[in-house]
């Protein structure tokens, strides 16, 4: 019978920090593009040609889905029990990497979507709104990156838990 070296319910946690990183940040883009979505095309039908323009909202809020895909890999990558002893801390680092970018991803995204919306809409109405827009939508855009980099660091730290 083959001995494991390490916690057995570990990987458990540490699969299930992949799957939030990616569900939540899947669900916050989906949302941003969405809600954006419907104010491009709530104003594309008064002014077409700022279609292509009002578009940035949803490219914004698509990029959101591919931090939650690095950590998943990421941690994914860091998941072989059979190669290197596994423990709870590991794990635990994991999950609490995936949930801190997923869910900043899944807020990244609310507020992508809420500003994308109305931006959009202003925008057609205000042309001088635009840059205005765009500077919220980096800001909000931000709150994910903040998640991603807090992400790398603490799946940097599984591994660390006991001298192999």
């Amino acid at each position: 019978m083959p001995t494991f070296s390490g916690d057995e319910t570990a990987p458990f946690f540490g699969f299930l920090g992949a799957a939030a990183a990616l569900v939540f940040s899947c669900m916050g883009a989906a949302y941003g593009t969405a809600k954006s979505g419907v104010g491009v095309a709530s104003m594309g039908v008064m002014r077409p040609e700022l279609v292509m323009k009002s578009i940035v909202p949803v490219v914004m809020a698509g990029v959101l889905g591919i931090y939650g895909l690095i950590i998943a890999v990421i941690i994914s990558t860091g998941i072989n029990p059979k190669a290197k002893s596994y423990y709870l801390f590991d794990g635990y680092a994991h999950l609490s990497s995936g949930l801190a970018c997923g869910l900043a991803g899944l807020s990244a995204g609310m507020a992508i979507g809420i500003v994308g919306d109305a931006g959009v809409r202003a925008n057609a109405q205000q042309p001088k709104l635009f840059v205005g827009m765009i500077l919220i939508l980096i800001f909000a855009e931000a709150l994910a990156l903040y998640g991603l980099i807090v992400g790398i660091i603490l799946s940097s730290r599984a591994g660390q838990s006991r001298a192999d």
